[in-house]
């Protein structure tokens, strides 16, 4: 079987000749460049008034380099390139995308209430840090119950290492990871062990180094909307349309040509458009146009827009990351209240009860961290597959400091607790690589720049933490790991002989009857997304959660989330499907005990 997107820019390599396009309207001139150094040719490009520059050339072949030359001598890269095997400063390949022989004809998909999702990063999933290496580990994911991969930002980043929220080539898979094939056959590996496969894509921002799309195209680009990055992409000014149509098609190229299963677009709360349809949703309404009923797209939003999920509308997302529901986790299991833990401090079994029966804690309730902006919509009314609640991700563990996951900052009772209240939750659960085995190392910020741009990265780094008591002085600050340096990349590599030792063993072990469970008593119960919620706090700690299916089976949690025994939960009814502590003892709960009951439909 053979997938191809087809694109009205870039390279169309056909076998007759292949057609070259790029929309440059800041250059009046631009021409092909074929071949590498001495080699090259160059062949004036046509231009039309809208700025798009056009030749087909015949006789081109796959893996030949091409490059576009500007004006001023500048030669850069196609900002479609599907290739850039030589990094993003240097020329971009030319790709058959139906050389590839599928062998997944018969994958469907599955459908979003089965998901239990684990986010891996390429480049530190395993020693060779590689697509095919990752292939790899498929039966592991599978045997411990995962039912979907979300892997990482992949497109071309410049140098050797970065977490690839940096990348500027966004349909480029980059070559540190290993070739476009190398990316599909693990996609079609991964189908065949039942495993959906979603992609992180960015599409608020690109990276530092490699973007020349500001010399020639500066209409990508709106400084109307200002963003952590520099001016926004430009969604909704003049000459917008372009803009959305690329970013509309990278959706869809990633989806049809590579397969994947769903997407999880970065940082949505940064993608600025006043226009009268958010490209958000033009982005879902695309990808609903693919007629494929399992194919999935994921935000992170931390404005919590509920209307992005609602289920009336012709296009909606399948579901969003909810950061409140792991900052609640995180600050009953650790005690940690900096930042904007701080939300969540006076109450914080109160904020996960609500995360876990309405979805957001924050429906538009003030943030002291925001100095009482209001933040969040109500979502209690949607479904709850609508939210994806973690223990932990690339950025709750690569953000702090010094890369510590939880099995350093929480007790293990505590931390138990907290998994087991994720993993039978009728969310759909988000699990960071090396969770399921409770993985010691850290997973730190890496990148590969140089110069003064990766001088300022690691003082950049070392700066953010100084306002922390922990690393004020500066002495402290030096044993911030270096972001550059190959060893704080290579350190935050799991390590897999480690699943040998006793503990990690049974930190597997534990996962594996979790997840069992769900997929035996919870997940057929969310095939219908009707349903009724209900919990009540009793003090910080203490927690009682009820919901009620569609089928009219009621699962109960009642949890302890301290060290000290919790009187005021009330008891549940039911058949105990899982416990675990020493449960209650008269009116008291012990300490970081939980109970899950099932009451059967009457």
């Amino acid at each position: 079987m053979k997938r191809k997107h087809e694109m009205p820019f870039g390279a169309r390599y056909g076998r007759d000749a292949t057609g070259f396009r790029l929309w440059a309207p800041g250059a009046s001139r631009v021409s092909l460049q074929l071949g590498r150094e001495a080699n090259a040719r160059t062949l004036p490009m046509t231009r039309d008034r809208d700025g798009w520059h056009s030749l087909e050339v015949p006789s081109v072949r796959p893996g030949d380099a091409y490059a576009f030359l500007l004006e001023d001598g500048t030669v850069v890269p196609d900002p479609a390139s599907r290739s850039n095997p030589w990094d993003v400063g240097g020329p971009s390949a030319v790709v058959d995308p139906e050389a590839f022989e599928w062998q997944d004809g018969e994958w469907k998909g599955r459908p979003w209430h089965e998901a239990v999702v684990y986010e891996l990063h390429v480049g530190t999933f395993t020693p060779e840090g590689t697509f095919r290496a990752a292939i790899g580990r498929l039966d592991h994911l599978a045997r411990c119950g995962f039912t979907a991969i979300e892997v990482m930002p992949v497109a071309d980043f410049a140098g050797e290492r970065n977490w690839g929220y940096d990348g500027v080539l966004p349909f480029a898979p980059d070559s540190a990871y290993g070739t476009p094939d190398d990316l599909k056959a693990f996609v079609a590996a991964a189908h065949a062990r039942g495993l959906m496969v979603l992609l992180d894509v960015v599409y608020n921002h690109f990276g530092p180094e490699g973007n020349y799309l500001p010399q020639y195209a500066a209409q990508l680009f709106n400084p109307a909307h200002q963003t952590p990055w520099g001016a926004a992409i430009n969604f909704d000014g003049e000459g917008a349309q372009p803009v959305r149509d690329f970013f509309i098609h990278n959706a869809l190229y990633w989806l049809e040509e590579y397969h994947f299963d769903g997407l999880r677009l970065d940082a949505v709360h940064a993608v600025v458009d006043e226009s009268p349809r958010h490209v958000v949703m033009d982005i879902a309404r695309a990808i609903r146009s693919l007629g494929r009923p399992n194919v999935h797209m994921v935000l992170e939003n931390d404005a919590n827009i509920a209307s992005f999920l609602e289920r009336d509308q012709d296009s909606h997302a399948t579901a969003q990351w909810n950061d409140d529901a792991h900052h609640a986790l995180h600050v009953l299991i650790t005690g940690e209240k900096d930042g904007y833990y701080r939300d969540y401090a006076d109450r914080p079994a109160w904020y996960l009860g609500r995360t876990l029966a309405e979805g957001f804690a924050y429906q538009g309730d003030p943030s002291k961290h925001r100095e009482g902006e209001r933040r969040g919509e109500p979502s209690a009314h949607l479904p709850l597959t609508a939210f994806m609640p973690f223990l932990q991700n690339h950025d709750q563990i690569g953000n702090r400091a010094l890369g510590e996951r939880l099995t350093v900052l929480a007790p293990e009772p505590a931390l138990k607790l907290a998994t087991a209240t994720m993993l039978l939750a009728p969310s759909v659960p988000l699990v960071f690589m090396g969770e399921e085995f409770g993985a010691r190392t850290p997973f730190q910020f890496f990148c590969d720049f140089h110069g003064e741009l990766g001088d300022a990265v690691r003082e950049g780094r070392r700066r953010e933490f100084a306002a922390f008591e922990r690393f004020r002085d500066p002495k402290a600050r030096e044993a911030i790991p270096d972001p550059l340096a190959p060893k704080t990349f290579s350190d935050s590599k799991l390590d897999w002989p480690s699943t040998a030792q006793p503990a990690h063993a049974a930190w597997l072990e534990l996962y594996r009857e979790l997840l069992a469970l769900r997929a035996r008593v919870i997940v057929p119960r969310l095939r219908e997304t009707q349903r009724e919620a209900r919990f009540a706090a009793s003090g910080p700690c203490g927690l009682a959660v009820d919901w009620t299916f569609a089928e009219g089976s009621r699962l109960h949690l009642r949890a302890n989330f301290s060290d000290a025994a919790c009187n005021g939960v009330q008891a549940a009814p039911g058949e105990r499907i899982f416990a675990l502590g020493d449960g209650a003892h008269g009116d008291a709960l012990a300490p970081w005990s939980g109970t899950w009951t099932l009451e059967a439909a009457r």
